[in-house]
């Protein structure tokens, strides 16, 4: 009875010694990681946009000033600063070190009022459009989006010749639209998924 006793009290010792092996073998293998979702980047100033510049404590050299073609603004003490390229903080802090020269300490606020983006972020039209002009790219922008903004078409327009001007890899393509079908037939077939960068042509019929 006693080497049965034994023989049992070793297999239950060695059955608890693999079941805690395998608990510490499940227990340690790594969970697999979920791929984070990458960032969204800030938005960065272009020519046309406005911008809300803050002094705290100095109104008087406060306000709304738009960036020029060339990129920069001037502001109350601040002249020909770059702006383009830059977020706001960015900017903010380049005014900061400009306005130390006459303000001790300086803390400024930069809000975007008026978006346009930098020029291979913007989707310009051009030709003949209702109201031609450059617009700021927006995630999911299509063709029809576009033509809603600038009010369609004129009278005079060619809607189906009229492409787009893509620039892929740094090389230009040119991509065909149908804006009559779209527009006048409602031939959703003819709607496209704008780019950043795009440049829609509208040419003018001749009768």
């Amino acid at each position: 009875m006693n080497t049965l006793h034994k023989l049992f009290a070793w297999l239950a010792v060695a059955a608890s010694a693999l079941a805690l092996g395998g608990c510490a073998s499940t227990s340690g293998t790594p969970a697999p990681k979920m791929d984070a979702a990458a960032p969204s980047p800030d938005y960065v100033i272009g020519p046309g946009d406005s911008v809300n510049i803050t002094v705290w404590r100095n109104p008087e050299v406060s306000g709304a000033f738009p960036v020029r073609p060339d990129g920069k603004l001037t502001a109350p003490l601040v002249e020909d600063l770059p702006a383009a390229g830059k977020t706001s903080t960015e900017l903010a802090r380049d005014i900061e070190k400009a306005l130390a020269k006459f303000i001790q300490q300086p803390v400024v606020t930069v809000i975007v009022t008026g978006f346009v983006g930098t020029y291979d972020e913007q989707i310009r039209v051009i030709g003949q459009a209702a109201k031609p002009q450059a617009l700021p790219y927006r995630r999911d922008m299509s063709l029809l989006d576009v033509l809603i903004q600038v009010g369609g078409v004129t009278e005079f327009a060619a809607g189906n010749r009229a492409s787009i001007i893509r620039t892929v890899d740094g090389k230009q393509q040119k991509l065909n639209v149908r804006l009559n079908d779209l527009i006048k037939e409602g031939d959703i077939s003819a709607n496209t998924m704008m780019r950043p960068g795009d440049v829609l042509v509208i040419p003018e019929s001749f009768f």
